[in-house]
């Protein structure tokens, strides 16, 4: 499987993230620059995180429009499998392709530590190989809330695509557990197809 990792102005976990992909990747991890119109045949896109655009407007609200991610959407429409983690998670709801939205923190704060986050589904490329426990991993947003309506989230529910939750070292969703009022303690979900898949915590950061 090869990866390929895109890279947009403002990019800041793009090096990292391309260093622990390169031991899974079936040879080298692909660099993709925001304004290329060509995937380059790999099978896995991954957005990661940063400041792409400075976060003007709204987190990932520019990036979305980059040249890349027609690609990006075609390639998620084929079946083709997208990640994006963080700012990359934010861009994939702007541009659609997840539910929900990424709003200011609750404490209206940048929020920089570890945090606990337990799978929810097997059901998804990302979580099937997971064990059912915490897993401590780091966060780095300013808007990392997740939210959305009422109606979205019972779809969510209904569906198994909540990818990740909150919860404390013991793997227990409380509200304390909860780094920036994300509803339902939501860290991570994925589209109904289960081929786009994004979440705040950087996974990167803790290989």
């Amino acid at each position: 499987m090869r990866f390929g990792v895109v890279t947009f102005p403002g990019s800041n976990c793009d090096e990292d993230m391309v260093q622990v992909l390169d031991g899974l990747s079936d040879g080298p991890v692909v660099r993709l620059w925001h304004k290329e119109h060509d995937l380059q045949g790999v099978d896995v896109v991954v957005l990661p995180g940063g400041f792409s655009y400075g976060d003007y407007l709204r987190s990932g609200a520019i990036a979305r429009f980059s040249p890349i991610m027609q690609e990006v959407v075609e390639h998620a429409g084929k079946g083709g499998l997208v990640f994006g983690v963080c700012n990359g998670f934010q861009v994939l709801c702007e541009a659609g392709l997840l539910p929900g939205a990424l709003l200011h923190n609750i404490g209206q704060r940048f929020v920089c530590r570890n945090v606990h986050i337990r799978p929810q589904t097997k059901d998804s490329p990302l979580t099937r190989g997971l064990e059912d426990r915490a897993y401590q991993v780091p966060i780095a947003h300013g808007e990392g809330r997740y939210f959305a309506n009422e109606d979205t989230l019972m779809e969510l529910d209904d569906h198994d695509q909540v990818l990740f939750r909150y919860c404390d070292a013991q793997g227990k969703s409380t509200p304390a557990c909860d780094p920036n009022g994300s509803s339902e303690l939501i860290a991570g979900v994925c589209n109904r197809g289960r081929n786009v898949m994004g979440m705040m915590p950087h996974p990167e950061r803790a290989a």
